[in-house]
């Protein structure tokens, strides 16, 4: 419910070999947790969503985890109903664990209602030995809902009424007796609290946005990391009242009305005194009307009578103002992450940005103009134009449409996507060597020798010998013809939509830095070529020396030669489809750097693909990209060496022709295969397994 409305521009403080940004607010500086290395390379920031993956995955296993209560005094049956609540609570964290969120919520919804059936005139020792599992259940409830899972609000039982009152806050209540009504009349748990628990409830209650939780009296009063938001008997200097009052909080929602205004001011100028049994109790079993969980928004597919394309109009603009802070972001400010158009429908801290069919009361908008709250885009960053403004005012208007390949789409890809789809070749070209000569920079010291060569299909450049990098250029033209025996085009430049960039570097010190740098990631032992594509950039980078023959170089080229081609075709070709596609033509051109090495080699990969077949326990871990690099690559080898023999080659043309005619990747399959991506790579595993 509250975020910070002042704050200075960002300080970069030295930390060991990195830069913290911090920002000055209130007296004291907030870590915004952005990380960049000394060298002024955005490594880390590019590193975050692998590493935060595995850190959630960690922190979900956390969560779940259970353990049976102390049994020491307890009856048998209060045993066993503990033990079945906490089985609930534990099938559901290994089914979140395994993917399967429907199921998880399933056996939540399990676990509630048994606790409700134990705590009916339970005791008071079988509801704390439950109150473990409640917590956990409350947290797996945020958890499933970022997955798009909505569950009923859990609100815990009370405790049973003949448990002991606990010390108020700052006092020291005689046993057994609570804290009397105030004299004022004002309840904190009668008045107060129902007032935040439907107002504030659904982000501060049952959720902590914005490191905030007032779902007790005791965390209300402490507040949020940056300092207390209650001073009692000052109105003024309280924060809770400043963001009520200037329409920062709360959002997406409600609005809080005058009379509760006056409820909320007058009890803290009575002192925000406490009037219940137990400081610790959650505010909700005071409140008299319950909040109903917040419809998620659903994509909703652009009808093609838009003015406004999200995809070529609105998406360029988020990605130029709101890079860093909510795109591509080590930590989203407010809780809102706009890396796709799925996280931007989901909202932030402060609820749904946008209204379909209202861009003026869009939260989006608003924040634009600076009518509510802090006027983004922050941090200095150039305000939006009038005109950008009114254009998504208006998309929105026309429903906030989305005219993109899928709505997990990255916002950065799919507006390079637009951009490109309305390119001409030459310029896509253009653009490509432009972008080449940025990145080789990254890896070539200032003032040493480049190379370049131009072909029909290629941009080649590279800081190996002159000769090298002419020979480089000639050989990948000379592999034209296993391109071609994929990927057929009307014209020479549309096989990669104009011309592919060929990065030459004659150590593997500079291959493995060139991947560090410019995609912020490492490179595999083995690798000594690779491709990218990201929707206008597409290139292959290798090492190649004058030391080397000529058939090793081929062997470079040709597998990544093929897969960009296939990367190029689509929107959201997936990596499996490429990688594995251009492995099985390089294989049967002989062009592979282990083909010469005999049988000993198709014996290690045997033995490889029954490894990572153990590694994949289904489908979905292969598709979702869960596997290792290593693993990923020798199923999808394996996938499409099948999908590529003659009885199926027939669907994969006609999956490759319905892409590139503009068809997402999943229906284009169907279309081709008449089964979904899951369905035909399950059926790959039984029969390649024999169950």
């Amino acid at each position: 419910m509250l975020t910070d409305s002042v704050a200075s521009d960002p300080v970069l403080v030295p930390v060991g070999t990195y830069t913290v940004e911090m920002r000055y607010h209130r007296g004291s500086f907030v870590n915004e947790a952005r990380f960049f290395s000394l060298s002024g390379l955005d490594v880390m920031r590019s590193l975050i969503p692998q590493l935060s993956k595995f850190v959630v995955f960690l922190s979900v296993t956390s969560i779940f985890f259970t353990t049976l209560a102390n049994a020491a005094g307890r009856t048998a049956e209060e045993k066993k109903t503990v033990q079945t609540v906490n089985a609930s609570v534990l099938r559901a964290a290994k089914s979140y664990t395994a993917g399967d969120f429907e199921a998880s919520a399933e056996y939540v919804r399990t676990a509630v209602k048994q606790i409700e059936e134990a705590t009916k005139g339970g005791s008071q020792r079988l509801y704390d030995d439950l109150l473990p599992a409640m917590q956990r259940i409350e947290k797996a409830r945020t958890l499933l809902d970022f997955e798009g899972i909505t569950l009923p609000t859990f609100t815990r039982p009370k405790r049973p009424e003949d448990a002991p009152a606990k010390p108020k806050l700052g006092t020291t209540p005689e046993p057994g007796n609570p804290e009397p009504m105030p004299a004022d009349g004002i309840s904190f748990t009668k008045a107060v609290a129902p007032i935040l628990s439907t107002r504030c409830g659904r982000c501060h209650a049952s959720d902590s946005k914005g490191g905030f939780n007032l779902a007790t009296y005791a965390a209300l009063m402490k507040g949020p990391p940056e300092g207390v938001v209650i001073f009692a008997g000052d109105t003024v200097g309280s924060r809770l009242i400043e963001t009520i009052e200037t329409g920062d909080m709360p959002r997406g929602g409600g609005k809080v009305t005058p009379a509760e205004l006056k409820i909320l001011k007058d009890w803290i100028v009575a002192g925000a005194k406490f009037d219940g049994p137990d400081p610790a109790a959650p505010i909700a079993a005071g409140a008299t009307t319950a909040e109903p969980p917040r419809p998620r928004l659903k994509a909703m597919k652009a009808t093609g009578k838009e003015t406004v394309s999200f995809a070529g109009d609105v998406a360029p603009l988020l990605v130029e103002s709101c890079k860093g802070c909510h795109i591509n972001a080590m930590r989203a400010s407010g809780g809102l992450s706009m890396d796709t158009f799925a996280q931007l429908l989901r909202g932030g801290d402060s609820g749904d940005i946008v209204i379909p069919g209202n861009g003026e009361e869009s939260l989006l908008v608003k924040k634009l103009r600076g009518t509510m709250g802090l006027k983004m885009p922050a941090g200095g960053r150039p305000a939006f134009s009038e005109d950008s403004i009114k254009l998504i005012s208006t998309w929105i208007d026309e429903g906030a449409t989305l005219d993109g390949a899928s709505d997990n789409q990255p916002l950065q890809v799919m507006s390079q996507l637009a951009w490109a789809a309305a390119a001409t070749p030459q310029e896509l070209s253009d653009r490509r060597a432009e972008i080449a000569g940025e990145n080789i920079k990254l890896v070539v010291s200032t003032g040493a020798d480049l190379t370049t060569e131009t072909t029909e299909h290629f941009y080649v450049v590279g800081s190996a010998a002159p000769a090298t990098v002419k020979l480089v250029a000639e050989l990948a033209e000379d592999q034209m013809k296993a391109v071609k025996s994929v990927v057929s085009a009307d014209a020479g430049q549309a096989f990669f939509k104009g011309r592919a960039t060929i990065f030459v570097m004659p150590k593997r010190y500079d291959y493995s830095e060139f991947a560090k740098m410019v995609e912020g990631r490492g490179i595999p032992n083995g690798w000594s070529s690779h491709w990218k594509y990201d929707g206008i950039d597409g290139y292959v980078s290798l090492v190649a020396t004058d030391r080397d023959e000529k058939d090793e170089i081929e062997a470079r080229l040709t597998s990544p030669l093929v897969a960009l081609a296939v990367a190029t075709r689509g929107g959201d070709v997936p990596r499996w489809l490429a990688e594995g596609t251009g492995k099985v033509i390089a294989r049967r051109h002989g062009n592979t750097e282990k083909s010469s090495r005999g049988r000993g080699v198709k014996t290690t990969v045997n033995r490889e693909l029954v490894e990572a077949l153990a590694a994949m326990g289904n489908s979905k871990q292969f598709l979702d990209g869960k596997l290792t690099p290593e693993q990923s690559d020798l199923i999808a080898t394996d996938i499409m060496a099948a999908m590529l023999d003659r009885a199926q080659k027939k669907g994969f043309d006609g999956l490759l022709r319905n892409m590139s005619r503009g068809l997402p990747f999943e229906k284009a399959f169907i279309q081709s295969f008449e089964a979904t991506p899951a369905q035909f790579v399950d059926a790959w595993k039984r029969w390649r397994t024999g169950k």
